[in-house]
């Protein structure tokens, strides 16, 4: 028997993704992705080259939070700036923060994590160029982060592999990092408006600490306790 050719299709129409093709008799096969990929999703540590995918699925989960960021408000300067960032080491998204989770060398989502104590330090590069941009040394960043934490600053799912469970795997995935690292606890901010989200950081056991100011909007910082 002849071997069958498979490959990974995208049905958008049926919002279904599968391993599709057809065998040596012309028949089709496939597994629907609530099969595939549980079993073929794999982590790894983001690299330069994932820049293009990984600037995108940033700027789209944080929002109006990259323009205060970068200081541009036009997508393709915004993502200019953040692709320059990521690019480089020691900066908030920087390549190094990064961890992907990827299904046939296919970016399904990217976390973004690192230590509270670090968040002052990180954000410099940005400020800088932001005040040099500006010509003003009085702008600031809110403070996102508590010293203490791992701290989530960004988990973004491709459109294309949302409802799949990979959010989760992925905050998972920063918790083991969390406690390899030494962490008892971890931390996340999510806003007012995203119900949706605070309903899953609840469920996987984030409680609400306190209240914060991003940018002009508030968040509910939200931590969870790691047992070791």
């Amino acid at each position: 028997m002849k071997k069958k050719n498979y490959h990974f299709e995208d049905n958008r129409n049926d919002e279904v993704y599968f391993i599709g093709g057809h065998s040596d008799r012309g028949a089709t096969t496939g597994l629907c992705r609530e099969e595939i990929i549980p079993k073929k999703l794999k982590f790894r540590q983001a690299s330069k080259k994932d820049v293009n995918e990984v600037v995108e699925l940033i700027h789209l989960a944080i929002g109006d939070i990259a323009e205060q960021l970068t200081g541009q408000t036009k997508v393709e300067t915004i993502r200019k700036t953040l692709t320059n960032f990521f690019c480089e080491k020691n900066n908030r998204v920087s390549y190094q923060n990064v961890l992907i989770a990827d299904i046939f060398n296919e970016i399904a989502g990217i976390i973004v994590t690192y230590s509270g104590a670090d968040a002052l330090q990180l954000d410099m590069p940005l400020l800088e160029r932001l005040r040099r941009k500006a010509r003003n040394q009085n702008i600031f960043f809110d403070q996102e982060a508590d010293v203490g934490d791992l701290y989530i600053d960004t988990l973004s799912v491709s459109p294309k592999f949302q409802g799949c469970g990979i959010g989760t795997e992925l905050l998972l995935k920063a918790e083991e990092s969390a406690l390899q690292k030494g962490y008892d606890r971890i931390s996340l901010n999510v806003a007012k408006d995203n119900p949706n989200a605070k309903k899953l950081y609840n469920r996987i056991g984030y409680q609400k600490d306190k209240e914060i100011q991003i940018n002009g909007h508030t968040y509910d910082y939200m931590v969870k306790t790691l047992k070791k």
